[in-house]
């Protein structure tokens, strides 16, 4: 059996001279260089969504190197992943009288919020704890908050029908999977890991760290984050606990959230991964880490305080510690040929790969050094109280249902006077995509606060009636 099955096919289909009288309208032939390879579902060359041959044989070979009990290929990243993990969770609940509920941390993509639109769930909220370190970006789930929460709904009459966890998250913060995966199948209830920066965490040097590893039932990697993908290649990994879909549900599961036109130059590029998977890549990434460890004692020895703990492969600056916004910082870095994955009011991330270059590491080094001598005066819009988190958390009151504030009529105002109001489409940029308010709830004070400190000008609310 072929280590690269759909890139092996596509290949040899490409050097056949065969008249193209099918999909795409390129022909094969194009200005990108690439049009010869690619394809659509002709003869050969299997189907997504029903796959039987080439693509099934490629996710096998996938599934085998993750170690779960499936995998199956997204073409549209892990916002397919996320919205198809949900609906799976959700049909394997059983029926109840009152709303579906899901618990889950609240510095969650809006691709979740957009699938609670399409499916009509409910969400209840575990919130980041209050301190210095703060962010939009994280929000670490300690066990003993996690049992309380399910203790909570399950005395209220209302248990969620999954749990779901971002993690690694944009600052590079990792949850704790393995205790609290027990803890949620404790109380019947499985687990959903959005493990969208995280799909190298299998491979690591010294043991894998991944969800599906740790517990998790459900999980989607963004292939292309961390990986040797094209931009969209996913996963959707089911693990071996107590959520096992048929493999046709999940596939009609990803079917309902994705295009019946999947790309095959990203499917190309997720079966050539899984042939790098089995040889040299995970030593390079245990070169990569060492390297970026090495930069990270570095960096700390510089100046005390500059780098956040973080997950292995990103470097993530807090700009405060050299008088300077996480956004002026970026400019600092750009002046190094050093382009950033994220940069907010305080901090900046960097996410390295094994195809980093020693160049990239000596760049950033230097910029690092350059920040350090000349520090700035320039850090982030005006204090924000660590109260403003557990303030939101109180104000944030659900008015009406995520899907009817998804679908009603909406207009955009200036956020400094939005309070009061109801959020409609959550108004956040990707990256981060994470939402302050989110749709239907009443926009309070400290939303307010913080949309002055992230930047945001304006935020989509429902009309008020007349």
């Amino acid at each position: 059996m072929s280590a690269t099955p759909i890139a092996d096919f596509v290949r040899g289909y490409a050097a056949s001279d065969t008249s193209r009288l099918h999909m795409p309208g390129h022909k094969g032939r194009g200005p990108l260089g690439c049009e010869g390879l690619d394809l659509t579902e002709i003869a050969g060359a299997d189907e997504l969504y029903e796959a039987e041959g080439i693509i099934a044989q490629s996710e096998a070979n996938t599934a085998r190197l993750f170690g779960t009990a499936g995998t199956w290929y997204g073409t549209e990243g892990s916002s397919q992943c996320i919205r198809a993990m949900v609906f799976l969770a959700l049909q394997a609940a059983p029926n109840g009288s009152q709303r579906p509920v899901l618990l889950a941390a609240r510095n969650a993509h809006k691709a979740l919020l957009y699938a609670a639109a399409l499916l009509d769930i409910d969400v209840e909220w575990l919130w980041p704890p209050a301190g210095p370190d703060a962010s939009l970006c994280a929000c670490p789930v300690d066990p003993a908050a996690l049992a309380a929460a399910l203790e909570g709904m399950e005395q209220a009459g209302r248990r969620p029908f999954a749990v779901y966890l971002t993690s690694p998250d944009y600052l590079g913060g990792i949850q704790d999977v393995a205790a609290l995966a027990p803890l949620c199948h404790a109380h019947g209830v499985p687990l959903l890991v959005d493990n969208a920066h995280g799909a190298y965490l299998r491979f690591l040097p010294g043991g894998s760290r991944h969800p599906i590893d740790l517990g998790a039932d459900l999980c989607c990697d963004s292939a292309h984050k961390t990986l040797p993908v094209l931009t969209g290649g996913a996963y959707l990994h089911v693990g071996h606990g107590m959520l096992r879909p048929d493999p046709a549900a999940v596939r009609g599961a990803m079917c309902l959230f994705g295009s019946t036109s999947p790309s095959y130059l990203i499917l190309q590029s997720l079966d050539l991964c899984a042939g790098a998977l089995a040889g040299d890549w995970p030593a390079r990434l245990a070169d990569c880490v060492a390297r970026l460890d090495g930069l990270k004692q570095d960096l700390s020895g510089l100046c005390p305080g500059l780098v956040r703990p973080s997950e292995p492969l990103k470097l993530v600056l807090d700009g405060a510690a050299v008088g300077r916004s996480g956004g002026a910082l970026a400019d600092l870095f750009r002046a190094h040929r050093v382009e950033c994955e994220y940069a907010d009011t305080r901090y900046l991330v960097l996410m390295f790969a094994p195809g980093n270059l020693p160049r990239d590491f000596d760049r950033v080094r230097a910029a690092a050094a350059r920040a350090v001598s000349c520090p700035g005066t320039d850090s982030a819009p005006g204090d924000l109280s660590p109260a403003v988190w557990p303030a939101l958390a109180r104000q944030a009151r659900p008015a009406c249902s995520i899907r009817q504030a998804v679908f009603a009529r909406q207009e955009r105002i200036p956020a400094r006077d939005a309070a009061g109001r109801v959020c409609a489409l959550p108004t956040v940029a990707c990256p981060p995509a994470i939402p302050i308010a989110v749709s239907g709830e009443e926009i309070g004070p400290a939303a307010v606060e913080l949309f002055r400190y992230y930047g945001i000008e304006t935020v989509s609310v429902i009309p008020r009636e007349n």
